[in-house]
């Protein structure tokens, strides 16, 4: 393949992924086109880019799914390559050969080595072939429910059942029993076919308790393929990976040379070229299974980034332009430790709802790398995935890096929507974190068991007063009348003032009284008297018992607070605003829709009976499936969709009855 210059790239693709593109294409000197959805063009991807085109409504397929319309737009501004970031378009074969056909470059591999590893079942087949190990499982074509539910019995439960065409998490569910299996599956077809237009499921044996490791590949149009070290992204929540970080401890260095081996024994078995991630399971005895192959730059590639000094983006430019990979296996030298956490709108204290509306502060620290898709001011809409950013952190190990990532994420004030901070900093609080190697099972287990947030210590509550009341204070100092000044100043000397908040859910009413230098807490009719405190930018310090405290914080809403200790995560809300009505109140219970969204499926009629928990409507938002479920038991009085409606967040989607 002979050498051709690019000189201008179309980004089909949005967010961060695009910027994260654009800013590299900037470095080298090559102009950008980026494409945009009507909601989509004041985002930053279409700011920074040098021309911008909206081409489609703000559904997917009518945007940044519409290979026609992104084709004649790569043709109209003359590009000579088209990057699909992740997502989207990236691994759809008829895409890249609709642009070669147009004489453009896909950056991505040849669509023969798409289709073949697109399809997980195909692709186990040919790393099986190839001498790979493989996970015991369903492959076939056939799809009829009776033969798959036969061919589960044969497999054994637990097991998956995955969209073949699946990707993200998205289009897969665990099965324990038979009598799970028919819903499940049904479930997991309706979301591969919403969100990879294609409903076909493989089977697969459940490995208990794996880590989730994957090899960073790249191979060029000369024959070379390599691997750019491993990456550990066991920390997932169904699937969906949170955390990642490079490379991969814990496994020894035979494993590790096994990894790498079958990663580019796959890469080679179908020619690939570009940037490409073959992924593993490895069970507690190191044995270690392929699990598929993306045909793309992962999410995660900047923690291989990190630890290598690498552009991959960069090298994707150069592999596309016909030129040999940069640097040959023995060059690769990994150094110290990387961490990336995806910074996402949702609401973890709510099933992980997506979050919408306008981000009114986006303040992200400054010790860490970012790579975001939004800024203050934008607004994060229902139609697309709700990843805001990553943000990326190196340390000289990875005791240091989790530290560093823990700082900078405190450092961080992100306002106006609901985000998933909070979670993450306690998922870096947990010594099965920090002192281990957590498998994939981690996250979802402590769900389950409610273990999420720690009991506060005295400690946490002394902080958590003190940070209440120097707010107060200061929102006090900036009070014109001395009427309403919010202090403990009496006429007849200094009296307690009342701070009453919420520590993770739980009111609190302290009474503190200012002293000389330092403030007597009355908590539960015990007395702390605490000295020297002080109240920075983001830390409190203050001296307990001769022992000086130190707590962190962002602020997260109005009057909403995270507080970071030790290592310890807690939420403060300073207001006592009421969520959440009485069960039964006049003996209806509205049901309103938590977000924008599309019903996917009604799943009651009128009048029938129903249980507590009783599932009565599913909707799709965000490209996730969230199930509407009977808030007691009663009669379904009212229905007021259909399948295939839009609804707006808040309207009342069914009533229930007591009976």
């Amino acid at each position: 393949m002979t050498s051709k210059k690019i000189n201008r790239i179309l980004i089909a693709n949005r967010g961060e992924i695009a910027c994260r593109v654009i800013r590299t294409c900037k470095r080298l000197g090559i102009e950008t086109v980026a494409i945009t959805s009507r909601v989509d063009k004041d985002l930053p991807h279409a700011r920074l880019a040098d021309f911008s085109v909206i081409i489609g409504d703000a559904s997917a397929k009518e945007s940044y799914l519409d290979i026609d319309k992104i084709v004649k737009v790569a043709k109209e501004y003359q590009v000579d390559a088209v990057h699909p970031g992740y997502g989207f378009l990236s691994e759809n074969a008829d895409f890249a050969e609709a642009l070669q056909k147009n004489g453009i470059i896909f950056m991505g591999p040849n669509p023969n080595a798409i289709r073949a590893m697109g399809s997980k079942s195909e692709a186990k087949a040919i790393a099986e072939q190839a001498g790979v190990s493989v996970i015991k499982g369903y492959r076939g074509e056939k799809q009829d429910a009776v033969l798959l539910l036969e061919e589960a019995k044969k497999i054994g439960f637990p097991l998956l059942v995955k969209a073949t065409h699946g990707g993200g998490g998205k289009g897969m569910r665990l099965v324990t029993s038979e009598s799970e299996f028919v819903p499940s599956l049904e479930s997991c077809q309706r979301e591969a076919s919403s969100a990879f237009g294609n409903p076909a499921v493989m089977l697969e044996k459940y490995i208990e308790n794996p880590r989730h490791i994957e090899v960073q590949v790249f191979g060029d149009n000369h024959g070379n393929a390599i691997a750019l070290a491993e990456r550990d992204c066991s920390l997932q929540r169904r699937h969906q990976k949170v955390i990642e970080e490079a490379p991969a401890l814990g496994l020894s260095q035979a494993v590790l040379d096994n990894l790498r081996k079958e990663a580019i024994t796959v890469a080679k078995a179908v020619a690939y070229q570009g940037a490409g991630t073959v992924e593993f399971l490895v069970d507690s005895k190191s044995g270690f299974y392929f699990l598929e192959m993306n045909t793309r730059l992962q999410v995660e590639h900047p923690v291989t980034e990190e630890i290598l000094g690498l552009d991959l983006v960069e090298w994707q430019i150069k592999v596309a332009s016909g030129d040999p990979l940069p640097l040959s296996q023995s060059e690769i030298n990994p150094q110290g430790h990387a961490i990336e956490v995806r910074l996402y709108a949702e609401d973890p204290d709510h099933e992980f709802l997506p979050s919408t509306g306008k981000i009114t502060v986006f303040d992200i620290s400054s010790k860490c790398r970012l790579d975001a898709g939004y800024a203050s001011g934008d607004q994060v809409s229902v139609f697309y995935d709700p990843m805001l950013a990553k943000l990326i952190v190196k340390a000289e190990n990875r005791n240091a890096a989790i530290n560093l990532m823990r700082t900078a994420l405190i450092d961080s004030q992100i306002q106006g929507i609901k985000t998933n901070q909070k979670f993450l900093l306690q998922l870096l609080s947990f010594a099965e974190v920090t002192n281990a190697y957590p498998d994939i099972g981690f996250i979802d287990r402590l769900l389950k068991a409610g273990t999420l947030s720690k009991m506060p210590t005295e400690a946490d509550v002394l902080s958590a007063t003190l940070l209440v009341w120097k707010n107060i204070s200061r929102v006090s100092s900036q009070i014109v009348s001395p009427w309403d000044l919010k202090d403990n100043w009496r006429l007849a000397g200094q009296n307690g003032v009342k701070i009453p908040f919420s520590l993770n859910g739980d009111t609190q009413e302290i009474v503190i009284t200012s002293e000389k230098n330092g403030a007597t807490i009355n908590w539960e009719d015990k007395l702390f008297k605490v000295d020297s405190i002080t109240l920075d930018q983001n830390k409190l310090t203050y001296f307990y018992e001769g022992k000086l405290n130190k707590a962190f914080y962002t602020k997260c809403g109005n009057g909403q607070f995270i507080l970071l200790t030790d290592n310890s995560v807690h939420e403060i809300t300073t207001t006592n605003a009421d969520f959440y009505q009485d069960e039964e109140d006049a003996g209806e219970k509205q049901l309103n829709a938590p977000m924008p969204g599309r019903v996917i499926s009604v799943l009651t009629t009128v009048g029938q009976e129903v249980d507590s928990g009783a599932p009565l409507m599913i909707l799709e938002a965000m490209k996730m499936e969230h199930t509407i479920r009977a808030p007691f038991s009663g009669i379904v009085e009212s229905v007021f969709f259909s399948a295939g409606d839009f609804v707006e967040e808040g309207v009342e989607l069914a009533r229930v009855k007591v009976a």
